[in-house]
């Protein structure tokens, strides 16, 4: 009989009563504010977007306030009260809670629920997010593309009641387990975040051409010239119409720059149809090329294609000439570039042009000093990925663990 096992047998031998949230508590609706009411200070609030963003099993303090006069009209959640979403895109969200620890009550917006009740607040929050409180939520959802359910309906799940002090081991137990689950992640990171900056600085050193590695590579100096100078073709792409359905969701891919982060483009999050493709400025492009975001979020950030390819207006493609550079070389070099990059932008979003891209100077070292470069920088960039790829498989599984834990904590035999 594993730990678990015994503890349940020891407090609840006979299993516990189970009732309906209902009967342990009332649902009510919050309302009120918007994201444009946020100030600097005030009452806090919780938005209900914040749930699913910014909040975990509790919170004693909140992001965002309001005023006093907004607040006046909001309902307010109190200290041990849930705070749940009733709207969702997805079932698994559906009902995402929290619950208030802090001393001040707070206001809550719409599309959510506050649950007032008589438990031990962790213990509910717990178990709303165990497979039994999923499995019980499913007959009573609503909706086709936003997901919601009633105040009348969750009330009907029910949720085994154990003794006060056994629902307070649970929590401790499971409190331990977010608290180590949280700590391995910021060890993952701190590691990851390193090796990332340890990846940076060999990068600038290595593309810096200074004095000692020129002499030492380059004995004959190093040409400079543009982007364009080593392209055999610099271009952008287009977007089909988009509100001509039969133009998307076919077989080629179509990418944007959302998708374009630093890494080699396996796939694209969007496909086009060839109809899309012949009635647009949408191009092909080859594997191989070197893709620079214009505008947007992601403006002055790099990626190569592995795949041919279609891309938006708002990707910057170039196509290099072999001959007279090393196309890993070109993206190593305008990675290291990103800040003086971006910072010939214009506007809000420091948005680029194909002119910029293309009248951007480059080094452009022998080829065989490209290709010792490239292979010390590769080799960077794969100890990196492997430590992220690492981090986010440890991370998935401790959290299987977790996951594994509440399940079997809070699985009790009802009293017949």
């Amino acid at each position: 009989m594993s730990q678990i096992d015994e503890l349940i047998e020891k407090h609840c031998p006979d299993g516990v009563e189970w009732k309906t949230l209902g009967e342990v508590g009332m649902f009510v609706h919050g309302n009120g504010f918007q994201k444009k009411d946020f100030t600097e200070s005030g009452v806090g609030c919780i938005h209900y977007g914040q749930l699913y963003t910014h909040y975990g099993i509790y919170a004693k303090q909140t992001k965002t306030f309001i005023s006093t006069a907004i607040a006046n009209k909001a309902k307010k959640a109190q200290t041990g009260d849930l705070i749940i979403t009733d709207t969702s895109e997805d079932d698994e969200d559906l009902c995402k809670a929290v619950v208030w620890l802090g001393d001040e009550e707070i206001a809550i917006s719409n599309h959510t629920f506050i649950y007032k009740h008589s438990l031990n607040p962790k213990y509910v929050s717990y178990f709303f997010q165990t497979d039994e409180f999923q499995q019980q939520k499913r007959p009573y959802i609503t909706g086709v593309k936003v997901r919601s359910i009633s105040a009348k309906n969750i009330s009907k799940i029910k949720i085994p009641i154990p003794p006060l002090s056994v629902q307070q081991e649970i929590v401790s137990i499971l409190d331990r387990f977010t608290t180590l689950e949280a700590e391995l992640e910021m060890e993952l990171e701190a590691e990851l975040e390193a090796r990332r900056k340890q990846y940076e600085y060999y990068r600038k050193v290595l593309l810096s051409f200074n004095d000692e590695l020129i002499e030492k590579h380059c004995p004959d100096g190093v040409e400079y010239g543009t982007i364009e100078s080593i392209c055999k073709k610099v271009c952008s792409g287009g977007t089909p119409e988009s509100t001509n359905q039969s133009y998307y969701g076919g077989q080629i891919p179509w990418l944007r720059t959302q998708d374009i982060d630093y890494k080699p483009i396996l796939s694209t999050s969007m496909t086009i149809t060839e109809k899309g493709l012949k009635n647009s400025a949408a191009k092909w492009i080859p594997e191989n090329c070197v893709i620079v975001a214009m505008y947007g979020a992601t403006a002055a950030k790099a990626a190569t294609n592995s795949i041919e390819l279609t891309t938006n207006q708002a990707c910057c493609n170039l196509e290099i000439d072999h001959e007279k550079a090393n196309y890993k070389f070109v993206y190593y070099w305008i990675s290291n570039e990103y800040s003086k990059l971006k910072n010939l932008g214009q506007g809000s979003q420091s948005n680029l042009n194909a002119r910029i891209i293309r009248k951007y100077k480059i080094p452009i070292p022998p080829l065989d000093e490209q290709a010792r470069i490239v292979a010390i920088l590769d080799r960077f960039d794969a100890l990196v990925n492997d430590i992220s790829t690492g981090l986010s498989a440890e991370i998935v599984a401790r959290r299987k663990q977790y996951k594994y834990y509440c399940d079997r904590l809070l699985t009790f035999r009802e009293v017949t």
